[in-house]
């Protein structure tokens, strides 16, 4: 089992990105995206389901960041606009066979490598 993400990179403040998380060797219920800022804890960030509703997504995000998943090509999308100097982190895709949404980082047992995200001012 792999999660591949892809699409980081530097943008400038108010720019935008979609990061790309292809997954291999089964497909899972539920994924998501989290972060990890220099010095700082992962956050989560954004999670979406085939059958748990509408995606779920962390306050700072909302009304800029958009998930979305294909099943066919079980992989899981990322659009970041209104990008903020706040956003650069190094961002990692999640997945988890449980069909509930969830926002800990103990809830998801399958990670991508990471892929960073810079936004300069």
């Amino acid at each position: 089992v792999q999660l591949q993400a892809s699409g980081g990179g530097l943008v400038q403040s108010g720019g935008s990105l979609r990061l790309s998380c292809a997954a291999s060797g089964r497909t899972f219920n539920v994924m998501g995206w989290f972060r990890q800022a220099p010095g700082k804890e992962r956050e989560f960030v954004a999670a979406v389901g085939w059958s748990a509703g509408s995606p779920v997504y962390a306050d700072f995000v909302k009304g800029r960041f958009t998930i979305s998943r294909d099943k066919s090509q079980n992989t899981v999308w990322l659009k970041m606009n209104s990008l903020k100097p706040e956003d650069t982190a190094v961002y990692y895709c999640a997945a988890r066979a449980a069909t509930v949404l969830h926002t800990a980082r103990s809830a998801y047992n399958y990670w991508g490598q990471g892929t960073l995200v810079t936004v300069s001012s």
